[in-house]
């Protein structure tokens, strides 16, 4: 397979990955309910025009629009059987983008949460999750992927399967896990405990990190925690682009391009490797995200109260840690630009 994000990880101080892809997906017409992943097939073009965004806007990987495409997930759609089939569709796009960008981008194949309870809280069982993430690794290395990326997970044991499973389809991986209840995933875990578990995996991660969750100053939060626990494995960053809000009938994120250029270096700063945005970061985000990374020089580790000055504060006073400092007090921050 290829090793293009580990040779780019061995030359690189960062890489920028890519941003959102649902939100750009609803703004070229995806339906709410819809999926996605169907558009791999019935709209290839609007899918190429996602990736080629995040390439043009500078970005040195991006994740293929298979999100959803497990079994389960798209049961819901009465197309479990095309788990396979979409998974190689969106590589197989994102091959074709990245061949002809002129430069080393890495595909990385997204794959998310089944979206169901492991057991023993839900039916679950380990063996069902590692068949259907295996389906789905299957179809992204057909397609082309040089790496699976495992993420906005929150049970250690789902992680664990998909880690199993990219061992068993021969792929690396990369793996993000989502916190967004005060600093925990939704099922307990902190940064410390993701720290250990990802040195613990059936196959060790080329990377880790963070991803989605409440917004940017939480995440970053949970970034200084990844990094405080002395891991050499790279840190990812991958960052709401601000609070979403209900404006006019649509979900709109507050976070502007500025913003994200200032939580791009105070993630670099704060031990992240691979910097990219989540829900609501477009392609005009990442360029000013680029921009910065190449012209800031790095700063010193960020302190809870500098995050919170400069990008808004906290959802919650604790990041689930013990040795967690309270962080600052929301009336304290900055207003947000924009």
């Amino acid at each position: 397979m290829s090793d293009a994000l580990s040779r780019l990880l061995a030359d690189r101080d960062w890489l920028l990955a890519d941003g959102a892809t649902g939100t750009n997906l609803f703004n070229m017409g995806l339906s709410s309910g819809d999926a996605p992943e169907f558009w791999n097939v019935d709209e290839p073009d609007k899918i190429r025009a996602l990736y080629k965004g995040a390439v043009d806007a500078g970005s040195d990987l991006f994740l293929t629009n298979s999100f959803g495409s497990n079994a389960s997930r798209l049961k819901l759609h009465d197309a479990a059987d095309r788990a396979r089939e979409l998974s190689r569709v969106a590589a197989e796009l994102g091959r074709e983008i990245a061949d002809a960008s002129g430069r080393t981008v890495v595909v990385a194949g997204s794959v998310g949460p089944t979206g169901e309870i492991m057991a023993p809280m839900g039916t679950l069982t380990h063996a069902i999750a590692v068949e259907m993430f295996h389906e789905q690794a299957e179809g992204l290395k057909e397609g082309g992927a040089d790496v699976l990326w495992v993420e906005t997970i929150s049970a250690p044991e789902e992680m664990k399967a998909a880690a199993e499973a990219a061992k068993l389809a021969g792929m690396p991986f990369v793996g993000t896990m989502s916190f967004d209840t005060a600093g925990r995933t939704m099922m307990g875990l902190t940064s410390q405990g993701w720290a250990t578990l990802a040195e613990k995996l059936p196959q060790v991660p080329l990377a880790f990190g963070a991803n989605c969750g409440v917004g940017a100053s939480d995440l970053l939060r949970t970034v200084l925690g990844l990094s405080s626990q002395g891991s050499s494995l790279p840190i990812v960053a991958k960052g709401n682009a601000g609070i979403p809000k209900y404006v006019e009938g649509h979900i709109h994120y507050d976070g502007t391009p500025e913003l994200m250029a200032d939580y791009a270096v105070m993630a670099r700063d704060s031990g992240a490797t691979i910097i990219g945005g989540c829900c609501g970061t477009m392609p005009e985000h990442l360029e000013k995200m680029r921009e910065a990374l190449e012209t800031r020089p790095k700063g010193e580790r960020p302190s809870l109260e500098a995050i919170a000055e400069t990008l808004g504060g906290f959802s919650s006073p604790s990041d689930g840690t013990e040795a967690d400092a309270p962080a600052p007090d929301r009336s304290r921050r900055r207003r947000r630009r924009g």
